[in-house]
């Protein structure tokens, strides 16, 4: 028995998609297999008054209304009694504490109709204040969806996260235990496998494997997923094995599949495929490319993702926002799905094009992409489906869309795409008849000369034009944002915050999400700094054209660059600048005020160059 986990947190309205794919392939292949979310099950169990009363010392403030109320809040966030929402709504039935603090009119969001909404996102802000206390009183680790991130966010060295599995497990991590042993006790797994997507549920993932080496050592372990494919690409790290036997890269399906044959004895350890291991003392790197076998699935002969076993009632729609296009992330029990395997332009100069993930476009047959979502929605009774694609191809996000109005399905979907001039008219509406509800989109730097440096095959007007074409569609839109680019001036800054502000203005886009500009070993601007304009400090890579820069010697992890460039100004005040600013437009404040007054206090009056 294989048993796949994802380990403690992720996000809390959906399953993470990993496991379900990963369970589906190995099952079709012959060898059994489970999953487990051992986040929404942790938050579960961690969230009840059983657990908080006996957690919590009396005269904490916990005790009392919180124990009292927090079983009525979880079922109310489940779906499972609505009718609680005016209760909710009226202020008066919950704790309120510091979360709440710059809650003023909630009328201008909700009105006096939306008293589902508006409960939503009361019960949110509960929700987070519990977790604040959480946090503060039994687990410095943990947060509603991400724990002991601070420990695995560009760790080079492996000290901090070896120093804290030292250290005995707290109340959190010891329920953590409880539930691994329960799904050890009833299914007897001689393979468990985390899926590790997020930095944020690494050092979880590492408690658990310490766990069962101790009370299960016969079980073999492997760890895989988002985050080992971009951080442990040269891996050195010898103690990561005491937690975990295997590590494995890029898609999971054939890795696993070779290891669970070498673990029956039917394959040697040479024929292990993407693996990293420990061996005599030091890690060692297994990729046989040259029996003959298989070193990548097709697409389209995956088995439609398998949702067994996952506690669909148990996941929560939280808001900590009233945008309704950013409450897509976190409201709704969302069926994940990958329209194709990845970008079909690979092109952008910040992007991980040089890893599989990205590099390998592989699409499907539209065909292929309805008939799973017609399984999934007969596993999970749910019709709404998050494309996690790069971007959307396109061409086969047209045939779907035609496909699905064939069948005549009712469905709602949202997704990834570029905001290419084929989204036209037309294309939108189609789009919209199908059930298209939002699409995400990254603008980025939104400045000609910037977009055009980077590679991103789009212009700012070309941006606006298609966004008003979803608009016009009823479909809404959120675009990703980038500032600090190598040469962006602090000129063209302003005039990105002030292009969004107008976009925001129209209609055309209803959320937007401003990222620092990150370097990494695996991008073209990472593997040749130099043409971006910069000297890298600690990088790798190279293409046929250049040669490789010097890579530090990180025994970890190893993806984000360090670069020396000089902006003239300071970055992380105009961070902040940009994200306060946005939060504004995206609340109907600030339309009317020309970007640069923003800037006043950074530039101190000076005129903007």
């Amino acid at each position: 028995m294989l048993l796949f986990v994802t380990p403690p947190l992720t996000q809390l309205n959906t399953p993470y998609p990993a496991t379900s794919q990963l369970k589906a392939f190995m099952d079709a292949e012959g060898f059994a297999s489970a999953q487990a979310d051992l986040g929404i099950e942790l938050v579960d169990a961690v969230f009840n008054s059983a657990f908080l009363e006996a957690a919590f010392p009396a005269g904490h403030p916990v005790r009392g209304r919180y124990v009292d109320t927090i079983d009525s809040v979880m079922r109310f966030l489940r779906g499972a009694d609505l009718s609680l929402a005016s209760r909710i709504g009226s202020r008066v039935f919950l704790p309120e504490g510091k979360h709440f603090a710059d809650i003023d009119d909630l009328e201008w969001p909700f009105g006096t109709a939306g008293v589902e909404d508006k409960a939503r996102f009361l019960a949110t802000l509960y929700i987070e204040d519990l977790a604040d206390y959480v946090r503060e009183t039994l687990d410095p680790h943990f947060e509603l969806v991400r724990y002991a991130e601070h420990l695995c966010t560009y760790a080079d060295r492996f000290d901090d996260i070896s120093d804290q599995l030292q250290k005995p497990p707290t109340v959190i991590e010891q329920k953590m235990f409880e539930l691994l042993e329960g799904h050890i006790s009833e299914l007897s797994p001689s393979v468990v496998a985390f899926s590790v997507p997020f930095p944020g549920c690494l050092f979880s993932a590492l408690r658990c494997g310490q766990y069962l080496r101790r009370q299960h050592p016969h079980i073999t372990l492997c760890l895989g997923g988002g985050f080992p494919n971009t951080e442990w690409r040269d891996l050195k790290e010898p103690r990561l094995f005491d937690y975990v036997d295997y590590v494995t890269l890029d898609d999971g399906e054939l890795p696993l599949l070779r290891l669970m044959q070498h673990l029956d004895g039917k394959l040697p350890a040479d024929r292990l495929l993407r693996t990293y291991c420990r061996k005599d003392g030091n890690v060692v790197y297994i990729n046989d490319m040259h029996s003959g076998m298989p070193l990548q699935v097709r697409n389209d002969d995956l088995p439609t993702p398998d949702f067994g076993g996952l506690p669909l009632s148990l996941y929560l729609s939280t808001a900590d926002m009233a945008n309704p296009m950013q409450r897509l992330w976190s409201c709704g029990r969302w069926n994940k799905l990958m329209m194709a395997h990845g970008c079909y332009w690979a092109k952008c100069a910040f992007c991980d094009t040089s890893l599989d993930y990205i590099g390998r476009f592989d699409p499907p047959r539209a065909a292929t992409v309805v008939d799973r979502m017609e399984r999934i929605m007969q596993q999970t009774g749910c019709s709404g489906f998050h494309f996690v694609d790069e971007a959307l191809p396109p061409k086969l996000l047209r045939d779907v869309c035609e496909e699905i109005l064939r069948r005549r399905l009712i469905v709602s979907f949202w997704g990834n795409i570029r905001f290419e001039k084929v989204f036209s008219k037309e294309m939108c509406s189609l789009m919209s008849s199908a059930g298209c509800i939002a699409v995400s989109g990254g603008l980025e730097v939104a400045s000609d000369r910037l977009l055009q440096l980077i590679g991103k095959g789009v212009s700012v007007q070309q941006t606006i034009d298609v966004t008003r074409n979803f608009r016009d569609a009823g479909i809404m839109v959120h675009t990703y944002l980038m500032y600090g680019f190598p040469t962006e001036t602090l000129h063209e800054t302003v005039d990105a915050l002030d292009n969004v502000r107008l976009m925001f203005d129209e209609g055309i886009v209803q959320s937007a999400f401003w990222h620092r500009y990150a370097m990494t070993v695996h991008s073209p601007s990472g593997r040749n700094p130099q043409r971006y304009g910069v000297a890298a400090t600690a990088a790798r890579g190279g293409n046929e054209d250049t040669p490789p820069v010097q890579f530090g010697t990180n025994p970890f992890c190893n993806n984000e660059i360090s670069f020396d460039y000089d902006f003239g100004y300071d970055l992380d005040a105009v961070g902040d600048i940009l994200r306060i600013a946005t939060y504004n437009y995206m609340n109907g404040m600030g339309l009317d005020m020309p970007a640069r007054k923003w800037f006043r206090q950074l530039i101190g009056g000076k005129k903007i160059k």
